[in-house]
C-alpha cells in the first residue's frame, strides 16, 4: 500500500522535496509543481519521484468548472486541460477536479441547481471537452465527491461514468464525503465497501479522513482526522489494497505537518494491523 499526503513545508528543489516526502514516509505524493512550472523543472521533479519510488498520485485542479460567470468558467476550463495535461506528463494516477458550483456562491458551494438534470448533462460535456482537448494514454481525469453536488454516490458516479463514455475518466474516491446522513454514518462500512464494490475497477485515488457525528439537532457531521471519528480503518484498507498495491491513499485537510504525520502514522498502522505491507 502507498500512503500519501501533503507535505506543510517549504521546498525549492526536487531534493529538498524529496527529503521532505522520505522524512513523512509517503510512498505516494501530490504532485509537487503545477502547470504553470517550465519543463525542465517539471522533468526533473518527475525523475527525482521516479528514482525513489514515489508515485505522483494526484494532480489537483480545484476550479470552477461550472461557474456561471463565463471568464471564470472558461480559465477554470483552461486550466482543468493544463492539469490534465500535465497529469499525463508527470504520469500521475490522475487528474482530479470536483464538478463545480452551478449557482450562487463559493466555487465549491451547495444549490438546488446542483442537482438539476441539465447540470448533469453539462458536468458531462465539460468532462467530456476536458479528456478530448487532451487524449491522455497514461493517466485519467476524475472527479472527487462531494456531499451537495454530482456525484454524491457511488450510484451516481456511475451513471456519470457511463454517460461520460471515455476511457480516460476514471474515478477519486473520496467516501467521507457521501456520507452525509446518519443512516450511511451508523452503516459505514457496508457503504464504504458498496463504494469500492461498484467504483472498484475504476478508482485511481482514495482519500482517507474520518467522520464524527454531532448529538445535535438536526444532523451535523464533522470531517475529523483519521482515528479521531468511527471509520474502521482495519476493515477499509484492506478494500484499497485490493486494487493493487500501487493504488495511492492519501490523508487531507490537515493544518500542519505534524497532523499530516500523525494521520498517516494512523492509517500505516492500521493497515500493519490488517497485514498489509505499506511501501516506503
Amino acid at each position: 500500500m502507498r500512503i500519501g499526503g501533503e507535505i506543510k513545508r517549504p521546498y525549492s528543489s526536487p531534493e529538498e522535496w524529496i527529503a521532505l516526502v522520505k522524512e513523512m514516509r509517503y510512498s505516494a505524493v501530490l504532485c509537487p509543481v503545477d502547470s504553470g512550472a517550465p519543463s525542465d523543472v517539471r522533468r526533473l521533479y518527475r525523475e527525482c519521484a521516479e528514482r525513489n519510488d514515489v508515485v505522483i498520485g494526484e494532480v489537483g485542479v480545484w476550479r470552477n468548472t461550472l461557474s456561471q460567470n463565463d471568464d471564470e468558467r472558461r480559465q477554470a476550463m483552461d486550466y482543468a486541460k493544463a492539469q490534465l495535461q500535465l497529469a499525463e506528463e508527470m504520469g500521475a494516477c490522475c487528474c482530479v477536479n470536483i464538478a463545480g458550483n452551478r449557482g450562487e456562491g463559493p466555487w465549491d458551494g451547495f444549490s438546488a441547481v446542483n442537482y438539476a438534470e441539465d447540470t448533469f448533462a453539462l458536468i458531462v460535456e465539460m468532462v467530456r471537452e476536458i479528456i478530448d482537448a487532451v487524449k491522455p494514454k497514461n493517466t485519467f481525469y476524475s472527479l472527487e465527491p462531494m456531499p451537495w453536488m454530482t456525484p454524491d454516490s457511488p450510484e451516481e458516479y456511475l451513471r456519470l461514468i457511463k454517460a461520460v463514455d471515455r476511457p480516460a475518466f476514471a474515478v477519486h474516491l473520496d467516501y467521507v464525503n457521501m456520507i452525509s446522513s446518519p443512516r450511511r454514518y451508523f452503516d459505514s462500512i457496508g457503504f464504504i465497501t458498496e463504494c469500492f464494490r461498484l467504483l472498484g475497477p475504476y478508482i485511481r485515488s482514495i482519500h482517507a479522513k474520518d467522520v464524527i457525528m454531532d448529538n445535535a439537532y438536526t444532523t451535523i457531521i464533522h470531517e475529523v482526522m483519521p482515528g479521531k471519528g468511527v471509520l474502521d480503518y482495519t476493515r477499509i484498507l484492506p478494500l484499497a489494497e485490493a486494487l493493487g498495491k500501487d493504488t495511492p491513499v492519501f490523508v487531507e485537510h490537515l493544518p500542519d505537518w505534524e497532523s499530516y504525520c500523525e494521520a498517516a502514522a494512523y492509517i500505516r498502522s492500521n493497515a500493519q494491523k490488517a497485514g498489509i505491507e505499506v511501501i516506503g
